[in-house]
């Protein structure tokens, strides 16, 4: 969904300042458009359904519509419309909840400039961008819990022996955002059988969400961490 060739992208950020200066930067590459912009959560939704862009940039903390709910609402309606989240807010929970919400992607502010037009072209092309910093800190997040529970970090590699080579391809895939069909398309499989096989990595790893899907295979090296 481009655009004479070029990544359509609507900006959603209650500061006019932050939205003309990512304007200008998206602006200034030959490949990508700012093609609408958004004060609040209410009008991202609205200029999202009358634009379809390839990516909407969000601000997670919006006033009106929360960033949350804006992502679950896209994720639903327009599956086609990638979400890449930029937000002041560095702390895991914040990541999870995007990634949890539907999200393709999470910057932290302020390291936006060459992060969000690395982010923006791997989201556009179907895969998932969290920034190398945010990334550290849910695989950290994830190894202190794994200790906690009194479990050494090589049980999660461990784990990871479980799974098929087939179910490991599918994981990456799962991680990198692609649909059900999007895998099966890449695999030459069915539909129920990539759904199968989600099931089944689900159920070896005692993981259910998208969010703890992303970082289990951070932490495993499936998928790059820029």
């Amino acid at each position: 969904m481009e655009y004479n060739g070029k990544i359509r992208i609507v900006i959603a950020d209650d500061h006019s300042v932050v939205r003309a200066g990512l304007r200008y930067l998206i602006n200034a590459e030959s490949d990508m458009q700012v093609v609408g912009e958004a004060g609040d959560g209410d009008e991202a939704l609205k200029l999202t359904r009358e634009l379809r862009p390839d990516i909407l940039l969000l601000d997670i903390s919006m006033p009106f519509c929360n960033g949350f709910t804006v992502v679950e609402r896209i994720a639903a309606e327009m599956p086609l419309v990638k979400v890449l989240v930029l937000s002041m807010h560095e702390d895991c929970e914040y990541v999870e909840k995007a990634l949890a919400a539907g999200a393709a992607g999470y910057i932290i502010k302020r390291a936006a400039d060459n992060d969000l037009i690395t982010g923006i072209r791997v989201v556009s092309q179907g895969g998932v961008f969290i920034h190398p910093l945010v990334a550290r800190f849910l695989v950290d997040a994830l190894q202190k819990g794994a200790k906690g529970k009194g479990h050494p970090d090589k049980n999660s590699e461990k784990r990871n022996t479980h799974l098929t080579s087939r179910e490991t391809e599918v994981l990456r895939l799962v991680a990198l955002g692609y649909t059900n069909q999007e895998i099966a398309e890449a695999l030459g499989l069915s539909v129920k059988t990539v759904e199968s096989h989600k099931g089944n990595i689900s159920r070896k790893l005692n993981l259910t969400s998208r969010a703890e899907l992303v970082r289990y295979a951070l932490q495993q090296g499936l998928i790059p961490r820029d």
